[in-house]
């Protein structure tokens, strides 16, 4: 009987408190904002999965989960606002002390919003662009609000490929140093490469020759090229540039150099200067000897000799020495 009694007892107290919990406005309104964050994240989710089997473009696919993103997380913050309105407006005085003190402290994560609001809106870059960040050079592959991930190039790997190494950097920098595009508005870069002759080449020969290699490899940037430009002439205040190759020539007390300029789509920067190297050696080697590459030359003088002869001298100069 007294189990009996206190089994119940135990159970009208757990009522109560279970009512207690139910009458309490704090908790219902913590339920209701859990809820609310559930769903419209599940609404989100199931944006994306819906986005991703109809849009098969990559960037247009990505730019809709972000925006998708984006869009909840707002919605969440209003639902919230509208169901903590009577506590937020009690603690207005609180939360803006609060507020000034989490400012100071977090003041980088608010610049690297700020830089993330920056970059999506004054057209800094964007996914898929080329750049140099921080130091760091590579491929954007995703913005987020708080830091920019990118695939890196060079550092170890020569010329523009991969490393393999994936890179996230603060979205703050763009405030502190230079943003370096290689394929916004202009998705070309010029490239150079030196060709040293020997004295004694036909240096007219080689211009020519160098010139039909050069637009034979590199023709197709050059008109797409041109009317890029022409985009960026209408954008901003700058004059127009020298599209086509060029081959000018130098000499010194060496050989006889040339430059040979050229645009190229900064994706193919190196295979296409692989592509221009093979071509001048080709037509180097169908010259029949007129036209050769020169190469730095080094005499090495062997000491020992004149080491020898030193020592002859001093041995000469101590006999004279001692005979005296």
């Amino acid at each position: 009987m007294d189990e009996t009694n206190e089994l119940t007892k135990q159970v009208k107290e757990a009522q109560e408190v279970f009512q207690q919990w139910w009458s309490d406005p704090l908790i219902i309104q913590l339920l209701i904002g859990a809820a609310v964050f559930i769903v419209i994240r599940l609404l989100v989710f199931l944006a994306n999965r819906y986005v991703g089997r109809r849009i098969k473009d990559n960037q247009i696919r990505y730019r809709v989960h972000k925006v998708n993103a984006v869009v909840g997380y707002v919605v969440i913050l209003f639902f919230l606002g509208i169901v903590f309105k009577d506590r937020l407006a009690g603690l207005s005085l609180t939360l803006g002390v609060i507020g000034a003190g989490v400012a100071f402290a977090l003041q980088e994560v608010i610049a690297s919003f700020a830089g993330y609001v920056a970059i999506n809106f004054a057209g800094f870059f964007t996914v898929g662009h080329r750049i140099q960040l921080g130091g760091i050079k590579g491929d954007v592959i995703d913005i987020g609000l708080l830091r920019t991930t990118l695939m890196e190039i060079r550092e170890w790997v020569s010329s523009d490929l991969y490393t393999g190494r994936i890179v996230r950097i603060a979205n703050s920098f763009v405030f502190k140093e230079p943003v370096f595009n290689y394929s916004g508005d202009f998705p070309f870069l010029w490239d150079e490469i030196i060709v040293p002759l020997k004295y004694g080449s036909d240096y007219r020969l080689a211009k020519e020759v160098f010139e039909n290699a050069i637009r034979e490899v590199v023709g197709d940037f050059t008109e797409f090229a041109k009317k890029s430009w022409m985009g960026i002439v209408k954008k901003y205040y700058v004059e127009t540039a020298m599209i086509e190759p060029m081959v000018t020539l130098v000499f010194n007390d060496n050989w006889i150099e040339f430059t040979i300029r050229y645009i190229v789509d900064y994706k193919v920067r190196r295979l296409v200067k692989h592509q221009v190297y093979w071509r001048i050696l080709e037509e180097i080697d169908n010259s029949g000897g007129r036209l050769n590459i020169a190469s730095t030359t080094l005499q090495l003088v062997d000491p020992q000799p004149h080491r020898g002869a030193v020592k002859r001298g001093r041995r000469e100069e101590e006999l004279r020495g001692e005979s005296v």
